[in-house]
């Protein structure tokens, strides 16, 4: 019994020593010495640490993100705003610095999902502001009271309309399939 085991470990290491020490497609004069720049490189191709399986995966690949009432109800009501990220399996979304131009006064604001349920307890919103004067100094101040509950409420009735029109739709294509 032992032989076997050892039989078949030299086995798996002498098939797994094949490769030469080197790594299937790797180049050094391809990839960058650039920690940096070798993270962007595999954020976009969808590459990453996984424990188990392989999971090949595009980037490009979601798994709900546009069936998600809240996801689309907080995209919907920051649409104005330029964006700086937005993350859905993160669950974040945060705002550039947004101005009218009026004054000196930017906003920033930063969504955190706790939940995908709509409820109240669902969202964490961060609102910041920042004052700058004349001679480029800039202050920044959480001033997140007030105007966030006034946007995850509005967000919320959003989310409330969207997940509505959700079920009535599946619940007119359900009447259909039955009817057929």
């Amino acid at each position: 019994m032992k032989i076997r085991f050892l039989i078949i470990l030299m086995t798996f290491f002498y098939i797994a020593s094949c490769s030469g020490g080197k790594i299937p497609g790797a180049d050094a004069r391809k990839i960058s010495p650039n920690p940096k720049d070798r993270v962007q490189k595999n954020l976009e191709e969808g590459r990453g640490f996984r424990l188990l399986g392989n999971n090949k995966r595009n980037s490009g690949e979601f798994d709900f993100a546009s069936s998600n009432e809240l996801w689309r109800a907080s995209l919907d009501t920051l649409e104005f705003m330029p964006l700086a990220l937005a993350n859905y399996s993160g669950g974040i979304i945060v705002t550039d610095w947004y101005s009218d131009g009026g004054n000196n006064e930017s906003v920033k604001i930063s969504i955190r999902f706790l939940s995908n349920e709509i409820r109240s307890d669902a969202l964490a919103i961060k609102v910041f502001y920042k004052n700058c004067s004349i001679d480029q100094s800039c202050k920044i101040t959480d001033r997140s009271s007030a105007l966030s509950i006034d946007l995850t409420q509005k967000i919320l009735g959003k989310a409330a309309l969207y997940e509505k029109e959700n079920q009535s739709k599946n619940k007119k294509k359900y009447i259909n399939e039955a009817l057929k």
